[in-house]
């Protein structure tokens, strides 16, 4: 086991302890509290939370996900293995995976897994025939079944619904160990929402911040779900994901307070990375003519719908929003020559700036 705090065990590397325990449950091994699951990169021991005969061919195990440093939907779930042990009939491989209750079901192209199958990633899924293959008696194979009882309430916190993944969450894992604050595995799963939209054929996209953005979006364009990219806080990688599959054009569409930053040069927009939305604000309402006197006061405003707020009683607030959206554009321009409609609204979804289109 992992006793490191900020790391924890992908639910592949559980889904493969439980199928082993289970396997091994059949096999007549007793008192199965803890099984040894090889990863990719290493060995694990997994704790068992139960483990139970269901016929003299067929078992179950059940464990869990242990809290580490991560926001982690999947922390505590029980997730199950069902094995079940049949005569072989022909030269195909002697594990059978498949998913059950609560692991979600493939319904749009652009995934690693092919439409009309489960959510079960290829890593775990190699994982699951290696650590059994060897066990099974010559002559049998394996059909094992992975369900997560809670999936289905639970994935409704996660992607899977925009990436087509329905009723159910994912099992993924690309090592076996899960590394706390994972901005790489953030980025592999807002980065499918691309991918699906490239094979589902959908063109005119809107890249917004998040939830909100895409529920303002949804409410002021013309514009479908499936249309709706989600960007989280790393604007400049999900740009450059988009470049380098041949997408140029798009609206990037959000609350001034968000994408202000990017008029600064600013891709990562956690504000513990960096935030700079007065300076750029104060900046722009110079060039717009803004006096001495009101861009102290918009220096020391804390919001940016407070300095929004004073830039309309100067009647410049489009004038201001106006150039920090060319700015937007110009940035996006030059790093990764993209060509964007920049929409920018307030938290009630009112337009900002007007030189930009408004139907897509």
């Amino acid at each position: 086991m992992t006793n490191d705090t900020y790391t924890g065990i992908t639910t592949g590397t559980i889904a493969t302890a439980c199928s082993l325990a289970a396997l091994d449950t059949i096999l007549g091994t007793s008192d199965i509290a803890c099984v040894e699951v090889e990863t990719p990169k290493n060995t694990l021991d997994i704790l068992i939370d139960k483990c139970e005969s269901i016929s003299d061919e067929s078992a179950c195990a059940v464990a869990h996900k242990n809290p580490y440093n991560d926001p982690d939907v999947t922390v505590g779930l029980d997730i199950v293995s069902t094995v079940e042990l049949f005569d072989k009939t022909d030269e195909t491989s002697n594990v059978i995976i498949t998913g059950g209750e609560g692991v979600g079901l493939i319904t749009k192209p652009g995934l690693q897994i092919p439409v009309g199958d489960y959510a079960i990633n290829p890593i775990p899924r190699q994982m699951i025939i290696k650590n059994l293959s060897s066990k099974i008696p010559e002559g049998k194979v394996a059909k094992v079944t992975i369900s997560i009882p809670e999936g289905k309430n639970i994935a409704k916190k996660t992607m899977n619904p925009k990436l087509g993944i329905i009723d159910g969450i994912s099992i993924l894992g690309t090592t076996g160990i899960a590394r706390s604050m994972s901005s790489d595995a953030y980025k592999n799963s807002i980065v499918k929402q691309i991918d699906v939209a490239i094979a589902s054929n959908i063109d005119n996209l809107v890249f917004v911040p998040g939830n909100i953005g895409e529920k303002l979006a949804l409410n002021k364009l013309n514009v479908k779900k499936e249309q709706i990219i989600q960007t989280g806080n790393f604007v400049g990688f999900m740009f450059e994901e988009a470049a380098k599959r041949g997408i140029k054009e798009f609206t990037f569409f959000g609350h001034m307070g968000k994408v202000i930053k990017v008029a600064g040069g600013i891709f990562d927009t956690k504000h513990a990375v960096a935030d700079g939305r007065r300076e750029i604000m104060v900046a722009h309402a110079a060039l717009c003519g803004v006096d001495i006197k009101h861009l102290q006061m918009l220096f020391d405003s804390k919001t940016t719908d407070d300095m929004m707020s004073i830039l309309d009683e100067l009647e410049v607030s489009v004038e201001v929003s106006n150039s920090i959206a060319q700015a937007i554009k110009d940035r996006c321009m030059q790093r990764f020559e993209l060509d964007l409609d920049v929409i920018l609204v307030d938290m009630q979804g009112n337009y900002l700036n007007d030189n930009m289109e408004r139907e897509k």
